[in-house]
């Protein structure tokens, strides 16, 4: 069963935030609660890569610098990085200095584009992978499920990178695609408010 920490505030949250007090204001305010928006859920996509094999700490703590190195996550900038630009990436002491990494991100950029001309927007094509509530497991009980591994094995196919089940599922965790939130969790009733006056992107 998940445990739960209680701030110096008295409010219950997921345990997993107790780990750093930079994480409070992320669960609080960010991590659940339901994202249309392309360059948000390709950033996150390109985090979650970035963090393989890493702590979101490290992430989190460098995120401001990878929006400046990647001018925003604007994934149509990035598919025009050249060679040029991975050579200074790998000079960028403000982030994850991996050249797979940073190759991968260009080349998903790059896949955004398709999947945007062939089906409107990455969020469209993303949110039809929304679970459904029936076919939920209990929080943060899971690190796949079956959508994560079906949209996992979709984006491979259309040629991305760093984008296995694992990953795919912490990315659907933050981006509100479920509500993994603990049930005794402050937060988890104010994402599944958000998450009903969500308007999915078709």
């Amino acid at each position: 069963m998940a445990r739960t920490f209680r701030g110096e505030d008295g409010k219950v949250r997921c345990h997993w935030c107790a780990a750093t007090p930079g994480y409070i204001a992320y669960h609080d305010t960010e991590w659940g609660f339901p994202v249309a928006d392309d360059p948000r859920l390709f950033e996150k996509l390109s985090l979650e890569g970035f963090q393989s094999g890493l702590s979101w700490r490290t992430i989190l703590a460098k995120r401001e610098n990878f929006r400046t190195a990647f001018h925003g996550f604007d994934f149509h900038r990035i598919a025009r990085f050249t060679a040029r630009d991975v050579e200074r990436l790998l000079r960028n002491e403000g982030i994850v200095r991996h050249r797979g990494k940073i190759e991968a991100v260009i080349n998903n950029a790059r896949r955004a584009l398709e999947i945007v001309e062939k089906e409107g927007s990455l969020a469209a094509f993303i949110w039809r992978y929304e679970p459904e509530n029936n076919r939920r497991a209990r929080p943060q009980t899971v690190s796949t499920s079956p959508e994560s591994i079906a949209l996992s094995r979709e984006l491979r196919k259309r040629g991305w990178q760093f984008v296995g089940p694992t990953t795919v599922y912490a990315f659907m965790q933050a981006m509100g695609l479920v509500n993994d939130h603990v049930m005794d969790c402050v937060i988890r009733k104010e994402v599944e408010r958000a998450r009903q006056r969500f308007v999915r992107p078709r």
